[in-house]
Parts: structure tokens; sequence; C-alpha cells
């Protein structure tokens, strides 16, 4: 009777991790939609406009996401209040090994790319001379508490190989930081620093089996990196 109830844990779990993937492909997909269907063009709207457009639909699809991951945040954040401490000690030495591993790599490969930087790197650039604020909301507010949600906890909840779960959640997570943004050859190889944090962020998530865990250090991370970026916006 407890391995047909855990059997069917796991399913629901696993079916509900598929449709919070599923729907976050789709639905990021189709965030011009509205505007299509109305006959507008985007291109006639203030940028102020689109900014919020942008961020509102973001939110609106990490609600959804957050709905289907209810369940594992409840239990998540009830250990977390017990564990917090012994959790930040143990895995800030993962984060370190992964940032450095992604330092390292990120050098060797600005040798050969023809941008100097990843692709995903321009991006965010580029949108952060726009609009600052939007893009501090999106990567440290938002990308943090999404991309565990789905990458993190959703394909644990699929694969229960530890081994698997680590290597798939971490190149899945890097290969979607880069193949929109592929110009040429070397430009996949950036799969590489990303997956590196990938792997540290599904290992801490194996060690501690707490999404709160991993999405504290994804928001410390990309923290840290937006305040670089506010601090060398200041001093040019």
């Amino acid at each position: 009777m407890k391995v047909l109830e855990n059997n069917k844990e796991y399913i629901i779990k696993a079916l509900k991790a598929g449709a919070a993937l599923f729907l976050y492909f789709v639905l990021s997909n189709l965030q011009a939609l509205p505007f299509i269907l109305l006959n507008i063009d985007t291109s006639t709207l203030s940028q102020t406009f689109r900014i919020f457009y942008s961020l509102f639909y973001e939110i609106f699809l990490l609600m959804i996401i957050l709905l289907l991951f209810l369940d594992d945040l409840k239990k998540a954040y009830s250990d977390l209040k017990k564990n917090h401490k012994k959790y930040f000690s143990s895995c800030f030495k993962y984060w370190i090994i992964g940032l450095l591993v992604m330092m390292f790599s990120n050098l060797i490969l600005q040798k050969f790319s023809t941008n100097g930087i990843a692709g995903n790197e321009q991006t965010i650039n580029e949108l952060f001379e726009v609009s600052p604020l939007y893009i501090w909301i999106s990567a440290v507010l938002i990308a943090p508490f999404m991309e565990e949600l789905l990458f993190r906890q959703g394909i644990r909840n699929i694969f229960k190989n530890d081994i698997l779960f680590i290597l798939i959640s971490g190149i899945f997570f890097g290969s979607l930081h880069v193949i929109g943004n592929v110009q040429n050859f070397w430009d996949f190889l950036y799969i590489i620093p990303y997956s590196s944090l990938g792997i540290a962020f599904a290992y801490m998530l194996y060690k501690t089996k707490n999404i709160f865990v991993t999405i504290g250090f994804h928001f410390m991370h990309n923290g840290i990196l937006m305040a670089l970026q506010f601090l060398i916006l200041l001093i040019s």
C-alpha cells in the first residue's frame, strides 16, 4: 500500500512538473499574442508600456508556476525555518565552486568568441542600459523563483536518479541561457559556464531537498551581478 501511495505521489508531482515546463515554454512564446489578435503594431507602443507589459507578463507566468509547485514550497519553507543556517553554511562552498568554474570557463571562451561575451550576457547588458529597474526585478526577484522551480524542482520531480537529475538540470539550465543567442559555434560552448552554476544549484537541492536553498543562492548570485552592473553604470 505504501509503495502504491509513493508511486501515486511521484506521478502527480511529475505531471505537475511536466505541466509547468510545458506552460512555461508555450506561454513564453505567446507574449505578443494579445497584440496580434488586436492587430496592434508593438513598435508603435511606448517603451514604458512595453516594459510594464513584459514585467506584468513575467509576474503572471510566475504566479502560475508557484501554484503548480505550492505543495513543494510549503514543505520546503517549513523545513527552511528550522535548518536555514545549516543549509547556508553547508552549501556556500558549492556556489563558490560553481562560480569559479563559471568564471574560469568564461575567460577561456572570451578568447575565442567574436563578441567577447555570451549572447545572453550581451542581451542583458543592452536591456540594462534601457531599463535597469526592469532588468533588476526580472533577474533578481523573478528569475530565481521561476528558474529554480522549473529547472531544479521540476526536473527533480521527474527524475529520481540523483546523477541523472543533476546533469539534466544543469545542462538544461545552461542550454536555455545560451540557445536563443547563438551567433557562431563558440557561443554554443557558453553552455559550459552556465551549466556549471546549474549543476551547483542542482547539487544543493540533492543535498538539502529544499528548493528555497537554491532560490536563495540564485537570488544572491544574480543580486551581486546586478549590483556590479549598477556600479558600472554609475561610474560610467
